[in-house]
């Protein structure tokens, strides 16, 4: 997982931190910096950074409140996280297939009153939805909605870590059957006339430059 740092200058300088060593040494020629480290720890100084950018990552992090302290503590102007809200209606990959996706990332999550806390009293904190396009080129969990067989894929699951989940099995061979059968299509056809569809994340802006330095 990355995040990335970004410094304000001409052009802008960015800063990718990582905490692996395998997947440092993939990143391709041309890439960002990168520094190898955690979000809990962040191996910089106060306020190095005027932003903070985090996508999809808070879930794979030890302690997400000393993550998001720290990206505060980073960060000079604010702090912008791709995230996803636990309280959100799953959609129908998770809800009707694999119910321990949603299960796991309800705990892993934070809730979206633990932002403003986390940054402190002075930080100003908006949150948006962020409707996923029926052709999302990304390959997160919900990027697929309107391209189910796209879930069938072993090239599609090795790019989505909660596919590493155990159990995923079952749930596939129905989400097959009813492909094959025309189940799927009879129950959620309808989806697929929508250029988007809102399936819980959320973009998270903090203002920060008066909260947790």
């Amino acid at each position: 997982l990355v995040v990335a740092f970004i410094a304000t200058s001409l052009p802008r300088d960015v800063v990718a931190l990582e905490p692996s060593a395998v997947m440092l040494a993939q990143r391709p020629p041309g890439a960002a910096p990168a520094v190898r480290g955690r979000a809990e720890a962040l191996p910089f100084a106060a306020r190095a950074f005027d932003a903070v950018l985090g996508v999809l990552t808070l879930h794979h992090w030890g302690d997400r409140a000393a993550g998001l302290a720290e990206c505060a503590r980073v960060a000079r102007a604010r702090v912008v996280l791709l995230t996803w809200d636990p309280d959100a209606d799953a959609f129908w990959l998770v809800r009707d297939y694999l119910p321990a996706f949603a299960a796991l990332d309800r705990r892993q999550f934070p809730p979206l009153s633990a932002y403003a806390a986390a940054f402190g009293p002075g930080a100003r904190v908006e949150i948006a939805a962020v409707p996923v396009p029926r052709d999302c080129v990304d390959g997160f969990l919900g990027a697929y909605w309107a391209r189910p067989a796209a879930y069938l894929d072993p090239a599609v699951q090795a790019g989505i870590s909660s596919f590493a989940h155990p159990g995923a099995a079952p749930g596939l061979a129905r989400l097959r059957a009813d492909l094959a059968s025309g189940a799927w299509q009879a129950r959620y056809g309808h989806l697929l006339a929508r250029e988007a569809l809102d399936v819980g994340y959320r973009l998270v802006v903090a203002d920060v430059a008066g909260g947790i330095h």
